[in-house]
């Protein structure tokens, strides 16, 4: 599946249905990730470690980088990734995963990882992201797409407020 964003519109539709006008240099192509696009993807991946604090001597290893890659190509992963594309450029990418629940009786949908290039902020980039994680998690059967940031992430948290509800909840972690 292909979706298309127009970004004056805010409209929403698979490629071929007519959503992608000639020459609109402001849609975005939302779009399955491709082996090709790891020398885009790369560079947003660290992007968004290093907006956690992950770079440098804290950089996750590259051993994790090449697993998560390669999560994404294998059909008995239940990892995915997208990303946005205008003009043929890579200006953002979403991971999720599907996993089971205790509460219900199909997968759940975690949409692990949101980033996009600091000059398409504010455009309409994550929020294409999202809604179209949405449409893949309800394409799959999952009647819920839920995710966690940072209480620093103020900018993203203006974006989820308009398209999610919080639940509420708070997170706990023990690490080894």
């Amino acid at each position: 599946m292909l979706s298309v964003y127009t970004h004056s519109e805010n409209a929403i539709g698979a490629a071929g249905e007519g959503k992608r006008g000639p020459g609109l240099s402001n849609d975005i192509l939302i779009r399955p990730l491709e082996q090709s696009d790891f020398p885009q993807w790369k560079p947003l991946w660290d992007g968004y470690n290093a907006f956690y604090g992950r770079k440098d001597a804290t950089a996750l290893p590259e051993e994790i980088t090449r697993a998560t890659w390669s999560r994404f190509f294998d059909v008995n992963e239940p990892v995915h990734a997208l990303v946005a594309e205008q003009a043929g450029q890579v200006i953002g990418i979403v991971h999720y995963i599907f996993h089971r629940s205790t509460t219900l009786l199909h997968p759940t949908c975690y949409l692990q990882d949101l980033f996009t290039l600091e000059s398409a902020r504010g455009k309409g980039v994550g929020r294409a992201l999202i809604e179209d994680v949405y449409q893949r998690a309800a394409q799959a059967g999952s009647s819920r797409v839920y995710w966690m940031t940072h209480e620093t992430n103020e900018t993203a948290m203006k974006l989820y407020d308009k398209v999610a509800e919080k639940s509420g909840f708070v997170v706990y972690r023990k690490t080894f």
